[in-house]
């Protein structure tokens, strides 16, 4: 992530496809096609900070969401707080029970 962010100047607009079945399954099982090995929250999280803190983020879609395969809304939830640390909100800042 620094190395990719690195390249980031101020003409750049970043687009983020945030495909979240590339998270691992223990913390993301509604998806289509999971894959053991992902990124766990706190890295993904952390990738998400780290783009924000360029504040070069011009767009963003969300995908691979499968509501049919989540459990308890897991998935879902996940993206959310991946979202708002996408658009700044600190992981310093939530009340987590994870």
């Amino acid at each position: 992530m620094e190395l990719a962010l690195a390249l980031v100047d101020a003409h750049t607009h970043l687009h983020v496809s945030l495909d979240v079945d590339f998270l691992d399954p223990d913390i993301a099982p509604g998806v289509g096609t999971t894959v053991r090995g992902g990124p766990t929250y706190r890295e993904a999280q952390l990738c998400m900070e780290m783009i924000a803190d360029t504040g070069r983020l011009a767009s963003l879609d969300v995908v691979e969401l499968n509501p049919a395969l989540d459990v308890r809304n897991q998935t879902a939830a996940l993206a959310v707080d991946l979202i708002e640390s996408l658009f700044g909100k600190s992981t310093l800042m939530r009340n987590r029970n994870r």
